[in-house]
């Protein structure tokens, strides 16, 4: 027993002085992430001029959007898919009829003068929109104009619909204004108030000061509001320099002028895809490229056969539309529906370029060639109608290719160029049309709600500018719009898309992007589908430049002073 106790002792000491020399040579690493700090300042160039920096007012100026995101909150706000989020109010409900909805605004909502945020300042900013002061559309001034506003104390108030409308939260985004300052301005004194020129809002960042230079206005100072509701942004100061172009937004940026660019467009996109340090992020726009057919022009009755129209799409090259003209700065369209959305249906057809099975179902349709003929025809009526679209190089561009495609399968297309505003007033509106290229915007309506361009109420007077007359798609899209289950309008949207895609009323194209550039250094930058050319700064309080060790908490970069 003495022989083995003394066996064992050698052998615990040796593993116990192995143990000792393999801790002293391999020495524990310990890992510092960089973790967000306050501090730092963002200067970007922003594409247009200043008009005023006012919700109400900035309607067709995307500029003032981009600052007034900053500096204003709605009442909710959207997220990537399109589904509602708090912003100023922290709750809200809907009646079971869907008429009624109650709205609660946050307890710590306070104004950038540190005054309260209450109920009067939402009923007096929706009385603006009414008013003639306001940029807002005819068709919101009027949907607000049957709506009943009713205050029920400093917190909450009430809207009461006139009959269920499912995309009603789409028109609770605007800009809340402070009634306690504006007030005292008269409505025909609105837009030239000096409040639009040194505004108070509630948004994450606050105004400071304009840059001015050669006795223009060349820019505007931010800074970081402390009391933001939803916490303090990172990033102290937000500086924006206006530029007329990408091209000179671009140079600015190689200059070390800024630190991003609001838009590159396709003329400056491919030089700064070579900048090492310039991150560019594309998103998804809320528009839609597509050719619109007349189902009801006489002239082309071919039009109305949903094998013809088929055909038409397969033998549309929409990959080279997209990949050639528009430099890649497009998806490639399957559905009325934007893809993103919460009500996009992924399932959806795909139909995919096929010049030879477009002939085959224009064969068996009778379309054939006759002798000495590139065109097809049945019973003496050619393949053959006119394709309007906007006179400019990019949509040209487009329509040659659509007329290249469209003759290869027999399908002779007569192009005429014609200004935007004509196309829409003297062609789309009095359906006096064969074939239209056209786009469709929805900006700032992130529910999809397709019944205006489908529905078959709309094909006379309205904006379905096909004429589509299908009961089916129609029902569905009726019950959408009037429902407020949300499975259950998911369900009807794809059933929807189902029947656009089997029928295809018009043919759509391309969904068109956007892109921004923001300098490598910036962190926290993060892109999603957009419903507004100003979501892509939705997270800007989430973005930054300073960072902190996790385990000294120090900074490894100093604030710096505004440009």
């Amino acid at each position: 027993m003495k022989r083995l106790r003394w066996q064992i002792l050698v052998v615990a000491a040796t593993l116990v002085v192995s143990a000792l020399l393999l801790l002293s040579q391999q020495p524990i690493n310990v890992v510092i992430l960089p973790q967000a700090a306050t501090g730092g300042v963002y200067t970007e160039a922003l594409i247009g001029s200043m008009g005023r920096l006012n919700p109400a007012l900035d309607w067709n100026n995307p500029a003032d959007r981009d600052l007034d995101r900053l500096l204003f909150n709605g009442l909710i706000k959207f997220d990537s898919r399109g589904l509602p989020q708090p912003d100023l109010a922290d709750s809200w409900a809907a009646s079971e009829d869907g008429k009624i909805y109650n709205f609660t605004l946050r307890k710590n909502a306070v104004w950038h003068d540190g005054q309260p945020v209450v109920s009067d300042d939402v009923l007096y900013t929706i009385e603006i929109i009414k008013s003639s002061a306001s940029l807002f559309p005819q068709d919101v001034k009027d949907l607000w104009s049957q709506i009943q506003v009713k205050r029920l104390d400093d917190k909450n108030f009430q809207f009461v619909l006139p009959e269920p409308f499912s995309p009603f939260l789409d028109y609770a985004t605007f800009g809340i204004l402070p009634k306690h300052i504006l007030e005292s301005v008269p409505v025909d004194q609105f837009e030239s108030a000096e409040f639009n020129l040194k505004p108070i809002g509630t948004g994450p960042y606050q105004f400071d000061r304009l840059i001015i230079s050669g006795g223009q206005i060349a820019g505007v100072a931010l800074t970081a509001n402390p009391k933001y509701f939803d916490g303090a942004p990172y990033i102290e100061q937000v500086v924006f320099r206006y530029y007329p172009d990408s091209e000179t937004a671009l140079t600015a940026y190689q200059k070390g002028g800024v630190m991003g660019i609001s838009h590159i467009m396709q003329d400056a996109l491919e030089k700064a895809l070579l900048e090492p340090r310039l991150s560019v992020y594309t998103s998804r726009l809320p528009q839609m490229g597509l050719v619109f057919l007349n189902l009801n022009n006489p002239d082309v009755s071919f039009l109305q056969n949903a094998k013809v129209r088929r055909a038409l799409m397969l033998g549309l090259n929409r990959s080279v539309i997209v990949s050639h003209i528009l430099k890649g700065q497009a998806i490639v369209a399957d559905s009325p529906i934007l893809p993103g959305s919460w009500a996009y249906f992924d399932d959806v057809e795909k139909i995919e370029y096929n010049p030879e099975a477009a002939a085959q179902i224009l064969n068996k349709e009778g379309y054939i060639f006759t002798a000495g003929s590139a065109t097809r025809s049945k019973d003496g009526q050619a393949l053959s109608f006119s394709l309007v679209y906007p006179d400019d190089a990019i949509h040209a561009q487009i329509a040659q290719a659509v007329q290249s495609d469209w003759a290869l399968i027999g399908v002779q297309v007569n192009l005429q160029a014609v200004p935007y505003n004509s196309l829409l007033s003297d062609y789309l509106a009095p359906r006096t049309y064969q074939a239209a290229l056209a786009d469709l915007n929805t900006s700032r309506s992130p529910d999809p709600d397709p019944y205006p361009f489908w529905h078959q109420a709309e094909a006379t007077g309205g904006q379905n500018y096909s004429g589509w007359d299908d009961r089916a798609a129609s029902e569905f899209l009726e019950s959408a719009r009037t429902i407020a289950d949300f499975s259950e309008r998911v369900r009807l949207y794809r059933n929807f898309q189902v029947i656009f895609a089997k029928e295809l009323p018009s043919l759509p194209l391309y969904y068109p992007v956007y892109s921004f550039g923001v300098d490598s250094q910036v962190q926290g930058v993060q892109t999603a589908p957009l419903y507004d050319t100003s979501d892509r700064l939705a997270r800007i309080n989430q973005w930054y430049l300073v960072t902190r060790r996790a385990l000294e908490g120090q900074p490894t970069a100093e604030p710096t002073a505004i440009p």
